[in-house]
């Protein structure tokens, strides 16, 4: 089976000399090229692919906001590209599946390549996102924080009530994100991403924890690594396989895995 890959880089030349190299390699199929965060998050959701070569620094939104940003399911195996210094290399050796220095080497590319195809045959896609979340949280800097002791802080401080809204720690500040804002939350082994409409939040928890915290006339569990607004769910597709994907008033589009079909009555 060919390596469906994605290439991600603001910069033109370096995407085609990344392209080139892979060329050498006739498993790996280039399904797509993004110019920048925004155009690579459309791209995963289209074209699914296996395998993303994300450049870390990018304008706008860079690699690191578009890791908060893609589902759990769709995550693909990630190889960094990036011109980090050798300090912040330590986060990248501890966390990601591996990373290239530009400008990228044939051989460094050659091993690179050789961890994806030995990742993939043991993939576990939560553990992965885990590791990526990790490496987030060290290179800027956040504390990790744990579900309780962020809802414990925001009791503490006041507000509105807690079933309103979900208490998020993030840079220091106490977020209380209306329940209503939410769009969906997925997991990656203790962080989950909560999204919204204009944002990602990244909170140390389970998925099991979160439920516990949610009322389950508003959000459903439709993933093993994904929960949802049901009042953000516009439509219902089904597919041949028995599966079922669906679509948020946002655009965004979501599984809804077999082991939780039972689910499809609570959204028609």
């Amino acid at each position: 089976m060919p390596l469906r890959t994605l290439i991600v880089d603001d910069e033109p030349l370096a995407r085609r000399g990344l392209a080139l190299r892979l060329a050498r390699h006739a498993d790996v199929e280039i399904v797509a090229e993004s110019g920048n965060g925004r155009e690579a998050f459309f791209a995963i959701s289209e074209h699914q692919p296996d395998l993303m070569f994300l450049d870390v620094q990018m304008p706008g939104v860079d690699g690191f906001e578009l890791l908060k940003a893609v589902p759990a399911a769709q995550m693909p195996l990630t190889v960094f590209v990036t011109a980090y210094d050798q300090y912040a290399l330590k986060a990248f050796e501890a966390n990601a599946l591996d990373y290239l220095l530009k400008p990228v080497e044939d051989a460094r590319l050659d091993s690179a390549l050789d961890r994806v195809r030995h990742e993939l045959s043991t993939r576990d896609a939560d553990e992965h996102r885990g590791r990526l979340l990790r490496l987030l949280g060290t290179m800027s800097g956040r504390p990790d924080l744990t579900l309780d002791e962020a809802l414990a802080d925001a009791d503490r401080a006041g507000g509105r009530p807690a079933d309103d809204r979900l208490a998020i720690k993030d840079s220091g500040r106490i977020l209380r994100v209306p329940m209503d804002d939410i769009l969906w939350i997925d997991a990656a082994g203790d962080y989950m991403c909560v999204h919204t409409g204009q944002d990602t939040h990244v909170l140390r928890a389970t998925m099991r924890e979160l439920e516990g915290k949610l009322d389950p006339r508003r959000f459903q569990r439709i993933h093993r690594s994904t929960i949802v607004n049901v009042a953000r769910v516009r439509e219902l597709r089904s597919h041949l396989n028995g599966e079922y994907f669906l679509i948020l008033d946002s655009g965004q589009q979501l599984k809804l895995s077999r082991s939780y079909k039972d689910k499809v009555r609570l959204l028609h």
